[in-house]
């Protein structure tokens, strides 16, 4: 098949038509991918910030139509549309029945970029390739467990929908299922790609009586007031912690977002936040970054909480066709996330778009 394949950290991303994929095997499915996005998370591995196993397929944030499945597979036939998740629910692990399925042992595909028993299913030159961020889908197939591909009704244009898989699951639901946002809360969302803004969205579904939204590029923040953001803030005018305490008399935010995968900021959410309010890592900073608590005696008896966030704590099976149904009733916003379009092809082009900050996000097309 057709692939975009990572030799090197900082290497362009080598097009090419030679990878092999294995057949799905029991309790899996094989994807054609129609249109995946591109997420800052496979940019942080393309240009070595994330270590990752080479070669490798990136890809996260798809959506398709089923090829084929494997033995055992009875809830998918060949032609359903999908939305993969990178975070399949297993259902009976460890933190799977305590309901915090975006734990699952089998998302831990995320970090090894195997499946569970150290296999990829694709190969080059008879070398192994590794499946990047659990779904490999900067190519024309995939295969994943079954559970990974959650089927939406046939009329959704995928190439909308893909963006649910990764950015939309991971900003709405670090609100509504992380935070646990509350009606009339103020909010702060410090970082505006697509995560932060699905963020924004998801603070807007909430009920949040305000919303404070920060970003260096006054385009982003522009399309955050579009999205609900009711305060814009620019870091690069002044200290944001202070201007988010000065709008509130003096009280600070009841809940702040970090969302562009600095850990300096989860200290300005810190700093922004009432005593008693929240505070939620949801970007994903470089590896080395460190998240420093000082002093640590007054956090304490400020009881705030600070909470990490993978995918938005969502249970995918639920929040996948959650977040299409809020779409279709016109309460989500995905075209305004969606500011460019490029073939597989244009991929190196695509990347060095995100690497400029231009646009927010850009999704590619398989065919």
């Amino acid at each position: 098949m057709r692939a975009a394949v990572l030799e090197a950290p900082g290497a362009p991303l080598l097009v090419c038509d030679d990878v092999e994929i294995a057949p799905p095997r029991a309790g899996q499915v094989r994807v054609r991918i129609a249109h995946c996005g591109i997420c800052h998370s496979d940019l942080s591995v393309v240009d070595g910030v994330f270590p990752a196993p080479l070669p490798i397929v990136l890809g996260h944030e798809a959506a398709g139509v089923v090829d084929a499945v494997g033995d055992g597979v009875d809830h998918l036939a060949p032609g359903d549309p999908v939305v993969l998740t990178p975070a399949p629910p297993c259902g009976r692990c460890y933190w799977c029945v305590r309901g915090e399925a975006a734990l699952c042992a089998d998302a831990s595909g995320i970090v090894t970029n195997t499946f569970l028993d150290g296999s990829t299913g694709l190969s080059r030159g008879g070398a192994r390739v590794y499946r990047g961020i659990n779904v490999a889908a900067f190519s024309e197939f995939v295969v994943c467990a079954a559970v990974a591909a959650v089927k939406v009704p046939r009329d959704v244009p995928l190439e909308v929908v893909c963006v649910i898989g990764c950015a939309v699951q991971t900003g709405v639901g670090a609100v509504l299922n992380t935070a646990r946002v509350v009606e009339g809360a103020t909010v702060l969302v410090m970082g505006l790609g697509g995560i932060g803004l699905s963020a924004v969205q998801g603070a807007r579904l909430a009920g949040a009586a305000r919303i404070f939204a920060s970003d260096p590029l006054a385009a982003r923040r522009k399309v955050a007031e579009s999205f609900g953001a009711t305060d814009l803030l620019d870091p690069n005018a002044g200290d944001v912690a202070q201007q988010v305490r000065e709008a509130t008399g003096g009280i600070g935010a009841d809940y702040a977002f970090e969302t562009a995968g600095r850990a300096s900021l989860v200290g300005v959410g810190l700093a922004a936040t009432r005593n008693g309010g929240t505070v939620v890592a949801v970007g994903a900073p470089p590896i080395g970054e460190k998240i420093e608590i000082a002093p640590a005696a007054l956090f304490t008896v400020s009881e705030k909480k600070l909470l990490g966030c993978i995918l938005g704590s969502s249970h995918s099976l639920h929040e996948i066709p959650r977040l299409v149904a809020l779409w279709r009733a016109g309460r989500l916003d995905l075209e305004g996330l969606i500011t460019a379009r490029r073939p597989l092809g244009e991929i190196n082009e695509a990347m060095a778009d995100l690497r400029a900050g231009r646009g927010i996000r850009t999704v590619l097309s398989m065919g």
